[in-house]
């Protein structure tokens, strides 16, 4: 990023500075704040050389009319967006509507106390599982294979 020096900003304060150049400076007042507090260390030197508001009071009246007449093309289209009517089905009332009469309807036919009542179901296993822990099924699995080593054994010896 580039910094501008104090003296650069005397320049700005002093209006010495063609259009283009004084945009720049402000687009980087926005990001830049070593240049910031350059710049109204400038504003503060040259606070005595700047004229005095002799009607402080009038001056800001003047200025407020103006801003009040001058509306921002952003906010103008954003007015003429609202006076745009959207259709019945685009609004938020329309939605909300549809949700109530559907709710309404699915509880009037008992459609939510058929579901409540499946998952009840679901939730009751009708029968049990014997689960067994890992040690029984390696104790049940030697002693199964100790027995077949058993039986071979003996047809061996016969």
């Amino acid at each position: 990023m580039t910094h501008y020096s104090k003296e650069e900003w005397m320049k700005y304060v002093n209006n010495e500075m063609t259009q283009d150049v004084r945009e720049e400076y402000e687009n980087h007042l926005y990001t830049c704040d070593q240049c910031l507090t350059l710049y109204l260390d400038a504003v503060a030197e040259a606070e005595e050389d700047l004229p005095e508001i002799e009607n402080e009071s009038g001056f800001t009246d003047l200025i407020m009319a103006q801003i009040a007449e001058s509306k921002p093309p952003v906010l103008k289209a954003a007015t003429e967006k609202k006076k745009r009517s959207r259709p019945f089905y685009q609004t938020a009332i329309f939605h909300y509507s549809i949700a109530a009469v559907m709710t309404i309807l699915l509880m009037s036919t008992g459609v939510f106390q058929s579901i409540t009542q499946y998952t009840v179901a679901l939730q009751k296993p009708s029968f049990q599982e014997k689960r067994t822990s890992i040690t029984e099924g390696i104790v049940d699995k030697t002693f199964a294979w100790m027995d077949s080593l058993e039986k071979k054994s003996k047809e061996a010896g016969k």
